[in-house]
């Protein structure tokens, strides 16, 4: 399945029923935005036009597309997020993760699980992080974690979504050496959280793409970036604007033939600069489909749509 521990071939995908803006996350998700101009059945229409455009994108390179499609109840406006509420190991492990917002608790779905089974993958142990949510602590997925696989590092930047308690924990239970830092972005004048680690971070097999620029402390921009260099990846660094554009929500997946992309949304692709182009290039392919809908209402990207399946297959 894997060229490395750090690509997949493999990826799940929740197709949207009910597709808005989520009113619950939009506290501290400041990437979200209303559309005043589109009826509600004309925007889950939209988001769902550039779903299936994403999914076929994906399967005519060769990736392994496994998709999923929501239900209508419960309602869960960001279904479309799968990565933030769990993740897939190479170990057999299916990790269960605690949300910030409670109609996002609904996402976690047992059946989806049970379908990967059936499908041939392996699990032997669910790791159920979800209890934390009853103390008010939380940790979204590899939104929260960027998970240097090869290397057992765990890049997190603490906010309302990403507790350093939690970071620790995960660490903790899959040998993984924690990096944490604050990163912020500008909010009416104000340095606000940015509020999942993987708008501004993306790691991939031989390089990073970062916004150094939003850890505002030295000190951990510092240790952040060296520890990325020391694992030996070459560090991309991205603006503060170009973050806005999703520029940092990306990931790199693998086809049938293990030829690599870096697969990111539109909007991201057409604020990177010919040399940052150039530069992911060197490495792989890049992919990208406008989900411009999806990223306005639901302040998250491509990277945000793509949950990595690691698990082995049986037998």
């Amino acid at each position: 399945m894997t060229k490395t521990a750090q690509v997949t071939s493999t990826i799940l995908m929740i197709r949207p029923v009910a597709f808005r803006m989520n009113e619950q996350t939009a506290v501290n998700n400041y990437y979200q935005h209303k559309i005043t101009d589109l009826t509600a059945d004309e925007k889950q229409e939209k988001a769902l036009q550039e779903f299936d455009e994403f999914v076929n994108k994906l399967r005519n390179v060769g990736v392994e597309v496994i998709v999923a499609n929501d239900t209508l109840q419960p309602s869960s406006p960001d279904s479309i997020f799968p990565n933030n509420w769990v993740s897939f190991h190479d170990d057999s492990r299916v990790v269960l993760y605690p949300m910030f917002a409670v109609n996002r608790r609904y996402e976690r779905r047992m059946d989806i699980i049970e379908m990967l089974s059936e499908r041939g993958f392996e699990i032997n142990n669910i790791v159920d992080l979800t209890q934390m949510e009853q103390m008010g602590v939380f940790l979204e997925g590899t939104g929260s974690l960027i998970l240097d696989r090869q290397h057992k590092i765990t890049y997190a930047a603490i906010s309302d979504r990403t507790h350093e308690q939690a970071v620790a924990d995960f660490s903790s239970r899959f040998d993984y050496t924690p990096v944490v830092f604050h990163a912020n972005q500008t909010v009416d004048g104000k340095r606000l959280p940015i509020y999942h680690t993987n708008v501004m971070m993306s790691i991939a097999e031989d390089f990073a793409i970062i916004c150094a620029d939003s850890i505002d402390d030295p000190q951990e921009r510092e240790k952040t970036l060296n520890a990325i260099k020391d694992s030996g990846k070459e560090v991309i660094e991205i603006s503060e604007e170009q973050v806005t554009n999703f520029a940092g929500n990306m990931l790199q997946v693998q086809n049938a033939s293990n030829e690599d992309y870096l697969v990111m949304s539109t909007s991201a692709y057409n604020c990177l600069t010919k040399q940052q182009i150039e530069r992911i290039e060197k490495y792989c392919k890049i992919l990208h489909s406008d989900i411009d809908t999806i990223e306005t209402l639901g302040g998250g990207s491509a990277r945000c749509m793509m949950a990595e399946v690691f698990l082995p297959k049986k037998g």
